[in-house]
């Protein structure tokens, strides 16, 4: 046994995107360059609107806080978003995606690295790249109209930023309803001083799916969630009001026509999370871009050691995720270490990421991911022979009903755990909207860039956020990661965390990162309907 190379891509089945080592420079910003269609765009003189005296994504402090990150070697690698046609398996469709591939290609790098991905934008809207989880600059952060200006169509642009903590990563586009489609793609970054001892890696990224099945389109589904099918709303605007209750779901108003079929979920009900599983019906579920009647395989020798990184890349659906035949050997959640635990299934929600080891047993076993609260699955095979038998693609692995392990039980590894310290600022965030009227919102407002929720540099912040709907919603903070500090959490480590219906999620963190952060629910249909707010730091 023994711990893998960070050179070596551990026959994950996704193609690794180039990478090229240049010298490192003492500033990793960005560095423009011509683009085959058009001039690079780079950050440097982007301003929000706003109210003054909050620092700038490419602010000074921000410089400073990227220096203190150091450099390294340069990895370079380009990502080209376009039209494409994909085979999901025996399931041909037209979407968008990076290099004609889903998932996208993985990017690989090393922690101390300078990364450097050169975004090509050959769709025929604008575009941006998130690279979720990730510790970055504030201008690399790939927010629309918060940290940069959109990417035209036919326009370049280069992120350019030094990755300084190892873990499992996800990029994605963050403009409207993009996350929806094929646009994103997983992210390792390596531990030069790797501690755990495997002999094989598996990269697993869980999606839902609805682009392109019989005239489906995620902007289509928002329409049908919409009181009368209006458009999302991103702008400063104001939607009434909440009311305090949800209406039954056979009170749901029918979606309105020229929209595709008809994609709102109904009767769906989840006692993990405490209520419906989601607003969207999705027709299919998709492990590494498979269906499961043609699933993806992965092949390793009984006895070995497999380290399984997986990755939710879904927009409206949280997996319940076991591997038939195993437990698994939780080791990180969201990129950071935590006291090994052993489970028979995870939870994971959208954008969350969990790290386990497995030592594989002889035979075939499906990895399955259910759709928790909604109708379907997503499969995969971990196999020890040659043969060609699969898993049917319903099949039912005991471990789903098994020990569900939750991240708030989770105790964060020594090195990366908060030192224990009383918060310089506190903040309460409500939570609020409803399907009937999908206002969804924080304190009762849709998003607005103009408003800011301050910290300043060096506090340790507590933010508790009072989830006061009938739903469920996995929120993210950009640019950190925090403690959770709930009465029954321990503290691990995350950057997206899940809220239950009527209960409170209560986080701490460090405000070690100058900028203006988005803080958001990552369920796509959630955030493009107003649940984003900002976090400024202070001059």
């Amino acid at each position: 046994m023994h711990t893998p190379s960070r050179r070596t891509l551990l026959r994950v089945p996704l193609a690794a995107a180039g990478a090229g080592l240049l010298a490192a420079c003492s500033d990793s910003g960005p560095r423009p360059r011509p683009g085959p269609r058009g001039t690079m765009m780079a950050a440097g003189n982007f301003v929000p609107p706003g109210p003054a005296g909050y620092v700038e994504p490419s602010g000074p402090e921000v410089r400073a806080a990227e220096r203190r990150r150091g450099s390294g070697r340069v990895r370079m690698v380009t990502l080209t978003a376009g039209a494409t046609t994909l085979d999901l398996g025996g399931r041909s469709v037209r979407t968008w995606a990076y290099q004609d591939a889903l998932p996208g290609p993985l990017v690989r790098a090393t922690a101390g690295d300078v990364l450097s991905i050169t975004l090509a934008n050959r769709l025929p809207e604008t575009t941006t790249l998130h690279s979720h989880g990730v510790r970055l600059r504030c201008d690399m952060d790939g927010t629309p109209g918060l940290t940069q200006d959109s990417i035209p169509s036919g326009m370049d642009f280069n992120y350019r930023f030094t990755v300084a903590h190892p873990g499992t990563y996800l990029l994605h586009s963050h403009v409207g309803m993009q996350p929806d489609r094929g646009l994103y793609a997983p992210l390792v970054v390596d531990d030069p001083r790797e501690p755990l001892k495997y002999d094989k890696e598996w990269v697993v990224v869980l999606d839902d799916w609805v682009d392109g099945v019989d005239g489906s389109t995620p902007e289509k589904v928002l329409q049908q969630l919409k009181p009368g099918g209006g458009m999302a709303m991103m702008g400063p605007e104001r939607r009434p009001t909440a009311h305090p209750h949800e209406p039954p779901m056979s009170a749901m108003p029918s979606p309105p026509k020229n929209t595709g079929p008809n994609r709102m979920l109904h009767g769906s009900r989840s006692r993990i999370l405490d209520g419906v599983g989601g607003n969207v019906s999705y027709p299919i579920y998709l492990i590494n871009g498979r269906r499961p009647g043609a699933p993806t395989s992965f092949k390793c020798r009984p006895g070995e050691r497999v380290r399984l990184r997986i990755i939710n890349a879904g927009s409206d659906t949280a997996f319940r995720v076991a591997l038939g035949g195993h437990r698994l050997t939780v080791t990180h959640t969201d990129g950071y270490p935590v006291q090994h635990r052993e489970t028979d299934a995870l939870l994971v929600g959208m954008a969350e990421r969990y790290d386990v080891l497995i030592t594989a047993k002889d035979g075939v076993f499906p990895l399955v991911a259910l759709a928790e609260g909604k109708s379907g699955q997503a499969l995969a095979v971990l196999r020890t022979d040659n043969g060609r038998t699969v898993p049917p693609a319903g099949v039912k692995v005991p471990e789903l009903d098994g020990e569900v392990l939750p991240a708030r039980r989770l105790v964060p590894a020594d090195s990366v755990a908060l030192d224990h310290r009383e918060p310089d600022r506190k903040m309460r965030i409500k939570v609020t909207g409803t399907m009937a009227r999908y206002d969804w919102g924080f304190d009762h407002k849709q998003y607005d860039v103009r408003e800011r929720h301050a910290v300043r540099a060096g506090e340790r912040v507590r933010m508790t956020l009072i989830n006061a709907t009938d739903m469920w919603h996995p929120l993210h903070l950009h640019g950190h990661t925090f403690a959770l500090t709930g009465l029954d959490a321990v503290g691990a480590r995350k950057d997206t965390a899940v809220v239950l219906p009527h209960r409170k999620l209560v986080i701490d963190f460090d405000a070690d990162n100058p900028g203006l952060w988005m803080l958001h629910c990552h369920n796509q249909y959630h955030s493009e309907s107003g649940m984003m707010t900002v976090l400024g730091y202070k001059k």
